[in-house]
Order: structure tokens, then C-alpha cells, then sequence
């Protein structure tokens, strides 16, 4: 069978890589493939298992929006597009490709805590997203974040518009907000769930009516236009009475690491090593999707993967496989609370090898260690898209300022000591949380 061609197509400028758009790093071009929801089939894994070896250096990523990267890629940029496309990672338009940006969680639609089962609509949200030319003027960044009420979910990665169902007078409503998170707690007013469709297209083209030429963010519209002026406008029945304004979210403290409960059946989650997959771990999971469980992956917002539909007699057969390729399987491990950035010797704006840095430092962590850390090559911090409860900042190679995050502090929030060996950082943070804090 003839393999199909990428598209001629000259993607619209912005530095942040997408199917088509290779961006160049220090060790070679980058290629982000946006998975609806999430989901990842099992053939599709091969696929890019495959592209990322004939294609690049066989690193492959789990980023922190639950989409994959291949990194290290030669000069057959084409190639590796019709490949990615051959395996239906992507529409055919370039446009239509970037704005697929809607986060949903990797249980969703099997989690026992779901209010609702969030595909259905996610899917329409997407379908609309990449059919509607107007929204193609969306910044390749612009995110939306629909929440069912699952149990693992990711409540604190900002949207641009964020979703969350609730239950009022035996009816679903969704309740939702700008430029935030479900965390935070900053509701706008909700709508009835049917009227979810007409709520995200009534946004987006709000923004685009309102937001000048630089400002490509909800929050950078929101600088100088109130969220109330911005609702008022929508042309929409939004319910805004107490009930809706005054509910927040529950919180979760969400378990992504081993067996997770569904509705029918288990899932499993497991995390490469610093969100980094060789084609083998990929392989090697789809396999196991493929013959233990429904044939397919979840990527997560923690950089790690969800198996879904397993029973529990292939579950230990499950870990065992997994943790043999080399995947994370138990949230004790050390390494399964550490992320890092690129690092060094992949962006030339960092200044340590925080990838190779952060394998040293989970070796003096004892297990159990608590919250998460991060380590970060630069001030942009752009592995992990909320501020860690510990941040490490890389100052020079081999040290770093460590931070403890403070909602009260922007940024990483409080400084709590400076160029630090990692026998040094490893011995604060074996400490716990509270002494950190004191």
C-alpha cells in the first residue's frame, strides 16, 4: 500500500511545535503530535515508535498536556508528517491541528467519581475546533480543559477556558472559567451540559472579537477587559446565582501511579522516567493494551500512561511486563515524583543537565518522599505547567536554588536556599514538607 504523503502545507509562524511545525533544538527538530483526549490506540503507538526511530533519535516524550513528542529529528521532516498521518495522528489541515487543544482526564468516561461521561462532548468541542477556520486564529497555546468530576483528574493547569460539571436541581450544569483552572475556584456561572457545545464556541469567538493582534491568551484579554463584560457578551442564558458562584470543585489528591479503580474492570498507570519513552517502552505498552487490555493508552497530565480495562488477574502480569521495560509502575519510587525539563543538552537555554541530574538526585530520596519536585534548566519552567510543590532552578551545571511553592509568592514561590549541590538539595528535600516550610 502506497504510505500517504504530507500535505504541502506552510504552517502559520509560532514556536511551539505541532505536527507539521518541526521546531529546531539543540538536539535536533521537534515534533508534537496533539492526541484527541488523550487517547492513544495501540497501532498509533507503533507508528510513532517507528517514525521515531527511522525518523529521529528514537526519544519520545510525554508531555505535561497528555500529547507525546518525538524529539531528535533528521532532516526528513515529510516523511515523518505522512507517517504520523498514515496512523490518523492528525487532521490534514495545519490549522486545524494546532487549536486541538482540550484536556480531559485519562479515566474519563471510566472514572467511578465522574458526575458524566465527558467523550461525547469532547469530541464535539474537537470536531468544532478543527472544522471552523475562524478558530484556526487561535494561538497554537490557547487550551481548554473540560472536567467530569473524576477522581484523577488535573485540577491546576491554567486554561484559557475551563469546564467543570456539577449536579443542581437533578439537572447537570457546567460551570466554568477564564484564564485559571477548577483549583482556583473563580467560577463565571454555568450552563446546562447540553448547552456545553454552544458555551466553548460562544468563548472563543468572544476572545477573537475582543483580543488585539498581541494578545493570544485569555489572560492577556483579561488585563484590560473585565471576565463580567466579557460573559455579559456571549449571547448565552448563563446562569450566574449563588448556587453556581459559590460552588467549587472538591478537591483531589489524584493517584496516576499503579492500580487505579473504574468503572468496569481496572486501570493501570505507569510513567516513563523523567516522561521519557524509548520506542520499546511504547511497543511494549501497546502490546500489553493490546492482548491485556481495550487496545488502547491514555496519555496523563503527569507525564505518564493509563491502561484501561484490565482484570485483575492480568494485572501483576501487567506491572511485571511494564516495569521490565523499564516504566514506573509504584508511586513509592523515588524517580516517580521528580520531572525535569530538556535539559542541556537538548535546549540551549538551560543551565544544567536536569534529565541526567534528576536520575542522581532520586538515588538520595528515600521512598515516600512527599509532594513533587522539579527541576527546571531556566526561569521558564516549561516541563511542568503548574508551580511543583518543590522547584529546583538550575543556576549553573550541577547546582541549583531550591524553591517552595507559596501561594501567596508568584513565581516558584519562596526561595529556601541557593547553589546547591544535589547531595545537598537531596538532603533538604528528604526532609518533610514541613520542615521545608519552616
Amino acid at each position: 500500500m502506497k504510505q500517504a504523503q504530507a500535505p504541502d502545507v506552510s504552517p502559520r509562524p509560532s514556536a511551539c511545535p505541532g505536527l507539521w511545525r518541526i521546531v529546531n533544538a539543540r538536539d535536533g527538530g521537534i515534533c508534537r503530535v496533539k492526541l484527541p483526549g488523550g487517547l492513544l490506540l495501540a497501532d498509533q503507538a507503533d507508528a510513532v515508535a517507528e517514525a521515531a526511530e527511522r525518523f529521529a533519535g528514537g526519544v519520545i516524550e510525554a508531555t505535561n498536556r497528555a500529547n507525546l513528542q518525538v524529539r531528535g529529528i533528521g532532516s526528513d521532516h515529510n516523511g515523518l508528517v505522512a507517517r504520523l498521518l498514515a496512523a490518523g495522528l492528525g487532521p490534514r489541515d495545519a490549522a486545524g491541528d494546532d487549536v486541538r487543544n482540550l484536556m480531559l482526564s485519562p479515566l474519563a468516561g471510566h472514572d467511578p467519581a465522574m458526575l458524566l461521561d465527558a467523550r461525547p462532548l469532547a469530541g464535539q468541542i474537537l470536531a468544532m475546533l478543527e472544522s471552523t477556520p475562524r478558530f484556526h486564529q487561535l494561538s497554537a497555546k490557547f487550551a481548554v480543559q473540560l472536567d467530569a468530576g473524576e477522581g484523577l483528574a488535573m485540577l491546576e493547569h491554567p486554561h484559557d477556558l475551563w469546564l467543570s460539571a456539577l449536579h443542581l436541581e437533578q439537572r447537570t450544569w457546567l460551570a466554568f472559567g477564564l484564564a485559571g483552572c477548577p483549583a482556583d475556584g473563580q467560577v463565571l456561572g454555568a450552563v446546562p451540559l447540553e448547552q456545553g457545545l454552544a458555551l466553548v464556541r460562544a468563548v472563543l469567538a468572544r476572545f477573537l472579537d475582543l483580543a488585539s493582534a498581541d494578545q493570544s491568551r485569555m489572560r492577556q484579554l483579561l488585563e484590560g477587559c473585565s471576565a463580567a463584560f466579557f460573559v455579559e457578551g456571549l449571547g448565552l442564558d448563563i446562569r450566574r446565582d449563588a448556587a453556581v458562584l459559590q460552588w467549587r470543585r472538591a478537591r483531589n489528591h489524584p493517584v496516576w501511579l499503579g492500580v487505579l479503580p473504574q468503572n468496569h474492570g481496572l486501570a493501570l498507570g505507569v510513567a516513563p522516567p523523567q516522561g521519557r519513552l524509548t520506542p520499546e517502552m511504547l511497543r511494549g505498552a501497546a502490546h500489553i493494551a493490546r492482548h491485556l487490555g481495550d487496545g488502547s493508552l491514555r496519555l496523563s497530565p503527569w507525564q505518564s500512561l493509563v491502561l484501561t480495562n484490565l482484570d485483575l488477574a492480568h494485572i501483576e502480569q501487567a506491572q511485571a511486563q511494564l516495569s521490565a521495560l523499564g516504566l514506573l509502575c509504584h508511586r513509592h519510587e523515588p524517580l516517580a515524583r521528580i520531572t525535569a525539563c530538556t535539559g542541556s543538552s537538548g535546549c540551549a537555554k538551560a543551565h544544567g543537565e536536569t534529565k541526567a541530574d534528576a536520575v542522581a538526585l532520586a538515588a538520595l530520596l528515600g521512598p515516600g518522599v512527599p509532594g513533587s519536585v522539579h527541576l527546571s534548566g531556566c526561569p521558564r519552567s516549561c516541563a511542568v505547567a503548574h508551580v511543583a510543590p518543590a522547584t529546583l532552578l538550575a543556576r549553573s551545571p550541577g547546582r541549583y536554588d531550591l524553591y517552595v511553592r507559596d501561594a501567596r509568592l508568584p513565581g516558584f514561590g519562596a526561595l529556601r536556599a541557593i547553589d546547591l549541590t544535589l547531595n545537598e538539595a537531596g538532603a533538604m528535600l528528604d526532609l518533610p514538607t514541613e520542615h521545608l516550610d519552616d
